[in-house]
This record gives structure tokens, sequence and C-alpha cells, in this order.
């Protein structure tokens, strides 16, 4: 039975845990954090501090629930204890911070979504992509904008903590290099920091382009797809409320419980080669953060008071 660290035990960490009660083989060893909100196991070791956690527990996989900036520091520490790690998205909002440091190869990024049907053959041998559409309906209300989540300097904004999947998806199936952005950013509702809408046009070497629009205030069903149109004339989708259902059906779309699950075991395989196509390596974040910061740094900027005042 192997032994997990679990960094980070609000929201996110809550659903690790769901996953982690079914997974074979794994054990939850202890939690690292402060002030934990969700239910844990019974008779579980809670730590203040993952440094403690980490020398108490010697754990073999670490999963980091916290948020960025925090997240990267405490996979870190865990890797350089000798852990295999996995981090919840986005790990860290600055890409100057993933600059290589031993230790690093032990470090996975987790997106359970690209463990969704399909995405491993379509990221072991992508296809020539002439134009990806990135696309986030949902719907998030004041309440979901606290703590951490407020400010943009530890949460970023809606591509960084609603996108990302998608995002990073398609940017993992799109070579070349952004060379133009045309972006508008809707800040409307006065939610803290944190904006409603996104929408981008991007240029990449090559003519292939991407579009992005990215809304956390629609009124209908939830989904997050990426569209992508192939240089054959072929079309594919991968859809599903967050991408679960890949490029199958959406009525057999897996639990994010059983994505999860099948994360833990491609992790804890990473030493074995080549490495499972669907892993997100540390070192391979720095591009959509790149991505993302440009659309920010171009992007123009629409206020509710804009309107007021036209």
């Amino acid at each position: 039975m192997r032994r997990v660290l679990l960094v980070g035990a609000g929201e996110v960490g809550a659903k690790h845990l769901s996953a982690l009660a079914g997974a074979d083989g794994l054990t939850v060893a202890g939690v690292a954090d402060p002030c934990p909100r969700a239910a844990l196991p019974p008779d579980t070791p809670v730590f203040a501090s993952w440094r403690t956690a980490l020398a108490a527990l010697t754990p073999q996989l670490v999963v980091v629930a916290a948020p960025p900036g925090i997240a990267l520091a405490a996979a870190r520490d865990a890797a350089a204890a000798g852990a295999t790690v996995l981090v919840e998205k986005p790990a860290t909002l600055d890409p100057a911070a993933l600059a290589p440091q031993a230790g690093d190869e032990r470090v996975f990024v987790g997106f359970q979504p690209h463990f969704a049907p399909g995405l491993d053959g379509l990221l072991a041998h992508p296809p020539a992509i002439e134009r990806a559409e990135v696309v986030l309906a949902v719907q998030r209300d004041p309440s979901y904008f606290r703590d951490w989540r407020r400010a943009y300097a530890t949460a970023g904004g809606v591509l960084h903590q609603q996108a990302i999947h998608g995002l990073t998806l398609a940017l993992r199936l799109l070579s070349g290099e952004v060379e133009t952005v045309e972006a508008e950013v809707a800040h409307l509702r006065g939610l803290a920091e944190s904006e409603d809408r996104v929408t981008a046009d991007l240029t990449l070497t090559g003519g292939r382009t991407m579009h992005i629009n990215a809304y956390i205030d629609h009124p209908g069903p939830p989904r997050h797809e990426v569209l992508l149109r192939l240089a054959d004339g072929r079309h594919l989708a991968v859809r599903g409320r967050n991408l679960e259902a890949g490029l199958g059906e959406t009525a057999a779309a897996p639990t994010h419980e059983q994505l999860r699950r099948r994360m833990y075991s491609a992790v804890l395989d990473a030493a074995q080669e080549p490495a499972h196509p669907c892993l997100f390596p540390l070192s391979a974040l720095r591009r959509p953060l790149e991505v993302i910061d440009r659309v920010y740094r171009d992007a123009r900027r629409v206020r509710a008071t804009d309107a007021v005042a036209a």
C-alpha cells in the first residue's frame, strides 16, 4: 500500500480525498493544512506544515491541492524529499518561477480531464491542426470568489482558474509561437478582482490560430470544450462539463473520481519510459502561462462603468 500525503484540504482537497478513497493500492497517510475544511477520513494525522508531514510520513505520492504559489513551493519541497508529486493547476501564476530546478522531473501538474477517453492517443500522436477553439461557459456567483480567490495575485483570472484545462490541452496540440493577440477582458459584475469574460484570437507561427471564449456569467448549461479543425479538413471535439467526455460520448463520460484515479496511476508509473502521454510535466506548464500572460497584457479592458459613461 503506497502512502499519500495530501497538502491542502479545502474545496479541491476534498475532491482528491473522495477519489483517493476508492483508489487501489493507495492510502491517505496524512493531511498537511493548518485549517482543513474538508471532511477527513477517521484517524487521519493532520499537520500544520507540509515539511513536518514529509519528515514524519515519508510518502511515496504527494498530492498538492493548495493555492498557486504555495502549491509550487510545497511541490518542490516534496520532490526534494524524494516523493513523486501531483500538483493541482495552475501551481503558480509566474512563468519565470518555472525555471528548471533539481527534482522538477518528479513533479507533475494535475489536469484530470486530460485523462478523458481518447486523449491519450491524441496527445501521443497529435494530428496537424490549423485551428483550436477553447470554449468555457459556466456560472460563478460572488460566493465563489472568497479567500485566496479574491485577489489576482493569489488566484489569477478566468484563464488561470477556469479555462486552463482546455487551454493547456489546445496548446499541447497546437505548435508555434504566438505572433498576434486580439483580446477583450470584461469586468461587469464586480467580482473581486476577477473578470466575467475573456475572448481572444491568437495567431501562431505557420498560420495556425486559436480562439478563446471564456464566460463565467453564463446562464445556460455549463460546458468546457476544445474544438479542433485539422489540416485535412476533419473536425474533432473534446466535450463535456469539463472536457471529461474526451472524444467519446457525453453520456459515457467518466466521473471526476475515475479521471483522478487514472491520473494517480499514471504519475506513480512516471518513472517508466515513455511516460504516460497525458501527464503534464512541470516544465511544460510554462508555455500556457506565458500565453495567458500575453492575452491579459494585450487585452482591451471593459468595465461596467464604461457602459454608464457612454
